[in-house]
């Protein structure tokens, strides 16, 4: 019989671990996650075809992750639609992503994951809000600017960055009565750098995608920045 926990290790202290774990484990559930990580909501035959599963061992590994809480099931008529269950999910698969990659055994020193095709390391989505080489480098230059205080992983705006959001389109009032987290640092797994995260972050994708600065590809997750994107993007990092 395997041997039971002592008493100070008890499941209670570190609930659920195994069980996410146990979820994330098979790689057939890990690809149907993975493709599920630009925000979209995909059918159950698309992930059954990306992962390479047959329709029954899809159907079952879905029920699995919507009754484990990382999936959400929409019905449209006839048909299921399945996507990440939350903002918090998704960034805890990016940040696993980011630990994959940093502990790789081919890569014993963490660095920039350069075998990463350019179009995803350097624009894409992490969810609902943009990462890659772009944005954190638009991050680091928020923070610099004095937009952003951070403390940890939390970030407040200052009354400069609430005046350059509201250019931008972005009400910081409005945002921070949501109950989603207003702003957050989100592990670039690309970058090995933060990217931002939040309501805020999701906020400005919307907002440069409504500008016309980036626009969404055909490719899963790339996002393209626009000729005006890249003069505006350049203008701001260049400040």
């Amino acid at each position: 019989m395997p041997a039971s926990l002592p008493d100070d290790l008890d499941q209670s202290h570190f609930p659920g671990l195994s069980r996410i774990g146990a979820l994330l484990a098979d790689p057939g559930r890990a690809a149907m996650l993975w493709a599920l990580m630009d925000g979209s909501a995909r059918p159950a035959g698309e992930l059954t075809l990306i992962a390479g599963l047959s329709p029954s061992a899809a159907s079952a590994h879905l029920a699995r992750l919507t009754d484990g809480g990382l999936l959400a099931l929409e019905v449209r008529g006839r048909h299921r639609y399945f996507r990440i269950a939350s903002p918090d999910i998704a960034a805890s698969i990016e940040a696993l992503a980011n630990v994959a990659q940093a502990t790789a055994p081919q890569r014993p020193v963490p660095r920039p994951a350069r075998t990463v095709p350019v179009e995803m390391r350097y624009a894409r989505t992490c969810y609902d809000h943009m990462a890659g080489e772009l944005a954190v480098r638009v991050f680091e230059r928020m923070v610099g600017h004095g937009m952003l205080t951070l403390r940890g992983d939390t970030l407040d705006a200052t009354p400069e960055g609430a005046t350059r959001f509201a250019d931008w389109g972005i009400e910081v009032d409005a945002l921070q009565t949501r109950r989603r987290r207003f702003a957050c640092t989100c592990p670039d797994w690309s970058e090995r750098r933060p990217h931002l995260g939040g309501a805020l972050g999701a906020a400005l994708l919307d907002a440069w995608t409504t500008q016309g600065w980036v626009e969404r590809t055909e490719r899963p997750r790339i996002l393209r920045i626009t000729p005006t994107g890249h003069r505006h993007f350049d203008g701001f990092l260049a400040a």
